[in-house]
C-alpha cells in the first residue's frame, strides 16, 4: 500500500476507562476507500471517535499526515486535513444550503470561501439549484450530498463518511457511494466509510475491515471480500471465515 494518510495501530478506545475497541489496526491511503462493518455494538462508531479525537485512546497509536495525532483534540485534526461526516446532526437545519456551506468553510476568507462555494455548487449541481432552500426543506439525499460537500469546504485530505446511507432509499444509496464517494477517491482524498449496507458498500471498497465485539475479525482488500461466499458467517459465526488466504491479523493487515 503507498504512505497511508491514516494509520492506526493497536488501537483501544471506550467510555470511563472500559475498552469498548481493542487492537484495532488499519491503514487508509490516497485514493483509497476502506470500508468498516460489522454487527450492531461491534465497536464502529467508537472506533470513529478515537480517530477523529472525540475519545481519548486507552491504548495504541493514531498517525495522520504522517504525524502522531493520538493526544490531538478534533479541531486540531480537523485542521490537520481530517474530514467527517457523521451519520445524524450532519446539517444545520434553520440555515440554507448556502449558509451550511459557509459554516463549513468558516476557517477560509471570505474570497476563498467564495470560490469554495462556487467550486462545490459545480460539483454538486443539484445543491446549487436549492442554495436559497433551508437544509430543513431537504430530501434525505439532498441533505446528504449538503453535509458531504459542508465537509468538503475545508478541503480535507481525508473524509470520515459515518453510514451516509442511512435512511436513504436504495436508488439514492446507490448514487451516493457509487458516484459520491467514488468521485472523492478519484480525486485523490482517503476514504474511511462506515457502513450498514454491506453488499453495496464493499463494491466500491479496496479494502474491507470487519469489526466483532470491539476487535478486527476479518482485514483484505475488497477483491478478496467480495469472494468470501457467506459473508454472515464473518459476523456472527464463531468458526474461522471460509476464505482463509483472506483472513489477517490486524497487524498484518495493516502492513
Amino acid at each position: 500500500m503507498p504512505d497511508a494518510l491514516l494509520q492506526v495501530s493497536s488501537a483501544s478506545a471506550g467510555y470511563r476507562g472500559v475498552r469498548v475497541v481493542r487492537d484495532v489496526s488499519l491503514k487508509v491511503a490516497a485514493s483509497d476507500i476502506a470500508l468498516v462493518v460489522g454487527p450492531n455494538g461491534a465497536g464502529k462508531s467508537t472506533l470513529v471517535k478515537a480517530v477523529i479525537g472525540e475519545l481519548p485512546l486507552l491504548g495504541g497509536r493514531i498517525e495522520f499526515d504522517g504525524t502522531d495525532v493520538s493526544s490531538w483534540d478534533e479541531e486540531r485534526r480537523a485542521v490537520r486535513g481530517l474530514g467527517y461526516v457523521p451519520q445524524a446532526r450532519d446539517v444545520f437545519p434553520t440555515l440554507t444550503v448556502t449558509e451550511n456551506l459557509e459554516v463549513g468553510g468558516y476557517r477560509l476568507s471570505a474570497r476563498e470561501c467564495r470560490r469554495a462555494i462556487s467550486e462545490t455548487f459545480g460539483r454538486f449541481p443539484q445543491l446549487e439549484r436549492l442554495r436559497h432552500r433551508k437544509a430543513s426543506g431537504l430530501s434525505g439525499g439532498e441533505r446528504k450530498l449538503l453535509a458531504i460537500a459542508r465537509a468538503l469546504m475545508a478541503d480535507p485530505k481525508m473524509l470520515i463518511l459515518d453510514e451516509p446511507t442511512a435512511n436513504l432509499a436504495p436508488k439514492i444509496a446507490h448514487m451516493v457511494l457509487e458516484e459520491v464517494v467514488v468521485g472523492l477517491g478519484k480525486l485523490g482524498r482517503g476514504i474511511l466509510l462506515i457502513e450498514q449496507r454491506v453488499a453495496l458498500a464493499a463494491a466500491i471498497a479496496s479494502q474491507v475491515t470487519v469489526l466483532v465485539d470491539g476487535a478486527v475479525r476479518y482485514s483484505a482488500s475488497g477483491e478478496e471480500f467480495r469472494a468470501v461466499p457467506d459473508v454472515s458467517a464473518l459476523f456472527f459465526s464463531s468458526e474461522e471465515p471460509a476464505v482463509r488466504g483472506a483472513v489477517r491479523g490486524a497487524g498484518e493487515a495493516a502492513r
